[in-house]
């Protein structure tokens, strides 16, 4: 099981809007594509900045994940950045299931 991981540090000034957003729109639309089986957000409590989320979804194969990059992931990506430009910092790991 491949683990699709963001991490986005965002504003205090726009936290409770892009929160709500998160779940109601960005995350329902991710999960929409069909590729991922199921997502989690998690909160960093030790972040002193801000406030720090890591949304993880989980993937069945690397074909599938390839297919997400290529083929929804930039628009999905634009519109965040659109939207919250200059409010946040994330940054995308991959991660593969040991046990």
């Amino acid at each position: 099981m491949l683990i699709y991981n963001v991490t986005v540090n965002i504003d205090d000034e726009v936290h409770e809007e892009w929160l709500q957003w998160m779940k109601s729109d960005h995350i329902p639309e991710v999960m929409k594509c069909g590729l991922f089986k199921s997502n989690m957000m998690l909160k960093v409590l030790a972040d002193d900045e801000g406030h720090t989320y890591s949304i993880q979804y989980r993937c069945e194969s690397e074909y599938k994940l390839k297919d997400y990059f290529e083929n929804h992931a930039p628009r999905l990506q634009h519109e965040h950045t659109e939207k919250y430009k200059d409010k946040f910092v994330a940054y995308r790991t991959i991660l593969e299931e040991v046990i």
